[in-house]
């Protein structure tokens, strides 16, 4: 066990894959139209912007806001271990 913090590589890493795999999970690929999932952490801080153009159903605002969720978990994750 290491008690080296994760990289910044590793931390955008995380997030996006987390992201990704909630609106991947709520949707077929075939459905989404667009998505982009941009991700920064700088001195600490991280940010993500998720754009999505899905079909209404399930509601896009929710699972862009549930994929920033996911990625704000995935990296408290790497920090927990």
């Amino acid at each position: 066990m290491t008690d080296a913090e994760p990289t910044d590589e590793e931390i955008v890493e995380a997030a996006s894959d987390a992201a990704e795999g909630v609106i991947l999970d709520r949707y077929k690929q075939s459905d989404v139209e667009d998505m982009d999932v941009t991700v920064r952490f700088e001195d600490g801080t991280l940010d993500v912007d998720v754009y999505l153009n899905a079909p209404e159903e399930p509601d896009p605002a929710v699972v862009a806001q549930e994929a920033v969720e996911a990625a704000e978990a995935a990296v408290d994750e790497l920090f927990e271990a």
